[in-house]
């Protein structure tokens, strides 16, 4: 199989899949005791903030291994580092079902997984780099990013049927087994890259980690599309993580939160799969990126201030399709203008900003009493915010090498997918 002279691989969608794997296990270690928190602080003995806390440190040892766990992808390759990860996924996991009820060991198996969630997660554009062509990047990356949802949408889901059926040690067990045996497909069946690059001659060279570090923080570019993708990030997050509080005083019921949530959800898997394709068949970065940040700015104003369940639920959704689903754009749109620069490196710095946007709940909620007890100023402020970085997004550069390709291709060029 040929594209503009490379060849490629049917092999990579077997990578693609087991990748996509791990990537869904991993999601739903994080997120499984979330459904079932008040059965899980009953079986461990503990009080219901302490199952929170399991969920909390991904979050926080995701900013502390991040950097370095990009830095391992890039110096020693796809297949070493994301199998290191999947090997503490899938130990860990483990190792929480062999002890079920030992609060203890659940917090060291968390720790253990949630060190090597970053292995993971910071490899997306540089798995798409390895065994795709520059046309189809964008896409594969929003592929990838389904795995996100798909693991905590069966964590959420199977949870609760799990511990009905077999017990809260049988949840345990289940998640275990399903993470031992990813990793070992991951480890067995995954392979490092193609026997030829899927890059034309030359594109495949990149940079010294510490020296892209460098070119990357001196990139204006970097920091707009950080900036973005903080803002844009803290406000879905918070809008998932705040519903409860949030949907008191928009007068919601809980079903209708639930309803709310499953549609930023659906949005954000929606978007994930039609936003990068079109960023990829169209040839362009910012056009995309702008669009989306921009339809984000209404529909975080609608969701607060409007009135009716219509309006709540278009709103909803669209937050999902804009912020979720233009994220995979964002990352590999950060992989491209920081070339030379590792995508191990860019993914990492763009994820660590994702994940660090947490802290904006955190203001939030400290905030909150200072507001009359209302999250609603807090999230017109950050969509205020997000309008003026749109702005900011006028000047960004397009993708060097979307620009190159639309030349090369010329205007009657439509990308076909592989």
């Amino acid at each position: 199989m040929e594209d503009q002279g490379v060849k490629l691989y049917p092999y990579r969608w077997m990578v693609l899949a087991v990748f996509m794997l791990i990537n869904v296990m991993v999601q739903a270690l994080w997120i499984c005791y979330a459904p079932v928190a008040t059965l899980a602080a009953s079986a461990y003995g503990v009080k219901r903030e302490d199952i929170d806390l399991l969920a909390n440190l991904f979050m926080l040892i995701y900013l502390v291994v991040s950097l370095p766990a990009s830095w391992a992808i890039d110096t020693y390759g796809f297949k070493k580092a994301v199998g290191f990860g999947a090997l503490l996924m899938g130990g860990f996991g483990l190792l929480r079902a062999v002890f079920p009820t030992n609060y203890t060991v659940a917090v060291v198996g968390s720790i253990g997984i949630s060190v090597g969630q970053p292995f993971l997660m910071n490899a997306f554009t540089k798995f798409a780099a390895i065994w795709f062509p520059q046309k189809h990047r964008a896409t594969i990356t929003g592929v990838i990013f389904l795995a996100v949802f798909l693991g905590i949408g069966l964590g959420e889901v199977l949870g609760p049927g799990l511990v009905s059926t077999c017990g809260f040690a049988g949840m345990q067990l289940t998640y275990g087994i399903a993470s031992a045996a990813s990793a070992l497909l991951f480890l067995v069946l995954a392979r490092s890259a193609p026997p030829t690059p899927a890059s034309p001659p030359g594109e495949e060279v990149r940079a010294l980690v510490l020296d892209s570090l460098k070119q990357i923080l001196k990139n204006k570019n970097v920091y707009i599309l950080s900036l973005a993708l903080f803002l844009a990030s803290g406000i879905v997050n918070g809008v998932f993580t705040l519903i409860d509080g949030l949907g008191k005083e928009l007068s919601l019921t809980v079903d209708q939160g639930v309803l709310l949530t499953a549609l930023l959800l659906l949005g954000g898997i929606v978007g994930s799969i039609v936003i990068p394709a079109v960023s990829d068949a169209l040839g362009r970065r910012k056009l995309v990126l702008l669009v989306a940040v921009i339809l984000a700015v209404p529909a975080t104003l609608g969701l607060v201030l409007g009135r009716g369940f219509v309006l709540d639920i278009i709103c909803f959704f669209v937050m999902g399709f804009a912020v979720t689903g233009v994220t995979p754009v964002a990352y590999q749109y950060g992989a491209e203008i920081t070339f030379p620069a590792p995508e191990g490196t860019s993914n990492g710095i763009f994820a660590l900003v994702v994940q660090a946007s947490g802290l904006l709940i955190v203001l939030m909620d400290a905030f909150r009493g200072t507001f009359h007890n209302s999250y609603i100023p807090s999230f017109i402020g950050l969509a205020v915010l997000l309008g003026g970085t749109a702005f900011l997004m006028i000047s960004l550069s397009e993708s060097p090498k979307m620009a190159r390709s639309s030349i090369a291709a010329g205007p009657e060029s439509v990308p076909d997918p592989q």
